[in-house]
């Protein structure tokens, strides 16, 4: 009997990359990470890379790793081609299978800002409010309510006083796993923190055994500094987390431009080989451990240096990438939806469908990034999430596959014949309507009052009056206990 998952969208892949031009890509990516290689600074990768085969050069403060093709050959042999995310709501579960371009879309980022709306009369006015626990809470509720929402990255950062780099972890899982049902994913700030968060998974997941198949929680590691330099402590949590068999995004996020060449050639090779680096590290420090090449290249704006995730060109990275992952056999994480305008509006709006219409074409299993944010990664705002799940929606209906086949033929013949013996020869009266929207083709947040962005405030305030998806209060009980370093805030949250 099948499990039950999150449909998403099956897509049938863009190709943008010829078998050749595949080929010189990864040729170069391999030539890369053998000349120059990698500057690491954390010794245990230079330990691990050095006992597989892997040449160093010594001397200095910093050694560098000669990654020869071998090695990651058979670190990409090892690597689990279809990997399962639980949820707490079993509905909600993803499998992530690198051969089967089934898209889902989530959440993403860290915002230190968050974006109130309000009106006076039909005008809108914005107001920056700080990240905090109850802002959090407030943002995974809102996502339990998107329909096209598959799974939840942190999206506000945790600014309230009494957090923590030690506490900020616990706080921030805890958080969103206790206001919503889909499948959480965040970075990890302290290692040390790890077997903390990892417990709390398997209290909510049912025990250790119960996690370990259906994983509520995994995380990102962004463990090669563009352009490739091996990250001290994000190494050693790639290594931690690898050791304890949790999902992890191995992630890349060069700035053509900056720390990543302009062209698409050069971007794309470099970022491959950074994924190839860590992918590879990853099974050297546990073999056969769920991992997910995480492709977030972006362009610089060379006024300001700012990052620009909605360049068209960034685009064409994120396609080639994705068709990477699918020839490595690795399911891919990448990034759709970013707007680098401040507040909702028309350049949102075209930035964000742009991407919409044209990543998930590649088929990448997990696009992450995709609801509410914008002033690149700094701001989420309430309202723009409300407004890009329509957008996604509207992106699916058009990635769909035909609806045509052999099936149908004397259901479709039937119909026209019907309709056209009838007096009114309108289809309207003959068509079964399993639901409104199948056959009622509107904006979906059609409003004659004032626009999308009311219509989406009123949503918003709908979806906040709801219930929340609490934890069960013997399980927040024991969660407040076990980890006194959970502040009062956190565990209010996560009530009826």
């Amino acid at each position: 009997m099948l499990q039950p998952q999150r449909e998403g969208v099956l897509v049938t892949p863009r190709e943008r990359l010829s078998e050749d031009q595949l080929g010189l890509v990864d040729g170069m990516s391999r030539e890369l990470l053998e000349d120059p290689g990698l500057l690491s600074y954390n010794a245990e990768a230079v330990e691990l890379f050095r006992a597989a085969g892997a040449k160093i050069d010594d001397g200095g403060d910093c050694p560098r790793i000669r990654i020869p093709g071998s090695l990651i050959d058979r670190a990409l042999a090892g690597a689990p081609s279809a990997i399962v995310l639980g949820a707490r709501d079993p509905a909600n579960r993803l499998v992530l299978d690198a051969a089967e371009p089934r898209v889902r879309f989530g959440s993403g980022s860290e915002t230190n800002v968050w974006l109130d709306v309000a009106f006076d009369g039909a005008v809108p006015r914005f107001t920056r409010q700080p990240g905090s626990i109850a802002r959090l809470a407030r943002s995974a509720h809102l996502c339990e309510h998107l329909e096209h929402l598959d799974f939840f990255i942190r999206n506000v950062n945790l600014q309230d006083a009494g957090i923590t780099a030690a506490n900020k972890d616990i706080n921030q899982f805890f958080t969103s796993l206790g206001n919503i049902t889909k499948h959480v994913q965040g970075g990890l700030t302290e290692l040390e923190a790890l077997d903390d968060v990892v417990r709390l998974g398997e209290m909510i997941a049912g025990g250790a055994d119960a996690f370990a198949r259906e994983p509520v929680l995994s995380f990102i590691a962004c463990v090669i500094k563009s352009p490739l330099q091996v990250v001290d402590d994000t190494a050693s949590k790639l290594i931690a987390i690898a050791r304890r068999g949790v999902p992890l995004v191995v992630s890349s996020c060069p700035m053509g431009g900056a720390t990543g060449p302009f062209d698409e050639f050069g971007m794309v090779a470099m970022v491959n080989a950074e994924l190839l680096a860590g992918v590879t590290l990853h099974q050297l420090a546990s073999p056969g451990a769920p991992v997910l090449y995480g492709a977030v290249p972006v362009r610089t704006r060379l006024d300001n240096l700012n990052d620009m995730y909605a360049a068209a060109e960034a685009m064409h990275y994120y396609l080639d990438c994705t068709q990477l992952a699918r020839r490595y056999g690795l399911p891919c994480y990448t990034t759709a939806g970013v707007g680098d305008a401040s507040e909702p509006g028309i350049q949102a709006t075209a930035e964000k469908l742009l991407a919409y219409a044209t990543v998930p074409q590649g088929g990448a299993q997990y696009v992450h990034y995709a609801f509410g944010l914008l002033e690149r990664t700094n701001v989420f705002c309430p309202e723009q999430a409300i407004l890009d799940d329509a957008h996604v929606g509207l992106a699916k209906q058009t990635l769909a596959g035909p609806q045509i086949g052999a099936d149908r033929r004397g259901e479709v013949l039937g119909l026209i014949r019907e309709v056209m013996a009838s007096a009114q020869k309108t289809f309207m009266f003959h068509l079964p309507l399993p639901s409104r929207d199948a056959v009622y083709a509107r904006y979906p947040l059609e409003d004659a009052e004032g626009g999308a962005l009311r219509a989406a405030h009123r949503r918003f305030a709908e979806i906040e009056a709801m219930p929340r998806k609490a934890l069960p209060d013997e399980l927040r009980r024991d969660a407040a206990a076990q980890f006194p370093q959970l502040l009062p805030q956190a565990c209010e949250t996560s009530q009826k």
